[in-house]
């Protein structure tokens, strides 16, 4: 197992609300733990709620005595986005602060997925570039039901509304994705920092090309910014079987 993570403010935002955790050691009882979340609120909140949630989902996790990975992650979403909103309502400062979040362990060569909001996780092989997580956002919503086409949709005006998020509500659904991994798969998570800045073609190319996984990371992020980096970018790079 091999890890690489990166974060970068981008060039028009002057604070980074993105957060990430990566360990490819165990954490309570699950093998490893991969974690990112890109927050949203006020002035600073969006920073707190995405550094807050990944820290109470480490937490949890690390004391859960489950088994099931599923259900360890969902158990621990649902106690951070609970905590979350606690907090948001003893500060009006954090008041409506939120953040998106992908959350990921590989056990036995399986890759389970917990997906909340409009980050997203991909698998890059052989066979291109698949992104596994379903986003949540209103754009994404109209393309599935046909109203806008997939190119439309990446300068649509309401593309960075986000239908679900930790923090949004007292309850929190997540999608749950479990998917069988080949020997040369490469995982990548990420924000839409670089998903509405770099194409998934550029992406895939990228990080298939003759590079060190840290090359690759700061090629995405160098490419994001090169289009325009309007918003923080963060990439994190996983070779389950190196």
């Amino acid at each position: 197992m091999k890890t690489y993570s990166i974060t970068d403010t981008g060039i028009l935002r002057e604070m980074n609300q993105d957060y990430f955790f990566a360990s490819d050691e165990p954490v309570g009882n699950l093998p490893n733990l991969y974690i990112v979340a890109d927050g949203m609120g006020g002035h600073k909140a969006g920073d707190y709620a995405s550094r807050y949630t990944t820290q109470r989902i480490v937490a949890s996790v690390s004391r859960s005595s489950g088994e099931e990975p599923v259900t360890i992650l969902k158990e621990a979403i649902t106690t951070a986005n609970r905590l979350l909103i606690t907090e948001a309502a003893e500060d009006e400062a954090k008041k409506g602060m939120g953040t998106t979040l992908v959350a990921a362990t590989i056990i036995d060569g399986r890759l389970y997925v917990a997906n909340v909001g409009d980050s997203r996780l991909y698998i890059i092989g052989t066979d291109g570039i698949r992104q596994i997580t379903r986003d949540h956002s209103l754009v994404a919503e109209m393309v599935r039901i046909g109203e806008v086409g997939a190119k439309e949709a990446r300068e649509h005006p309401d593309k960075n509304i986000i239908t679900r998020a930790v923090g949004a509500g007292e309850e929190v659904e997540a999608d749950f994705f479990e998917v069988e991994l080949k020997k040369d798969d490469h995982i990548l998570i990420c924000t839409d920092g670089l998903t509405n800045m770099v194409e998934d073609e550029v992406i895939c190319s990228i990080i298939l090309r003759d590079a060190s996984i840290e090359e690759s990371a700061g090629l995405l992020v160098k490419t994001a910014n090169d289009n325009g980096g309007k918003d923080n970018i963060t990439v994190m790079i996983i070779e389950p079987f190196s």
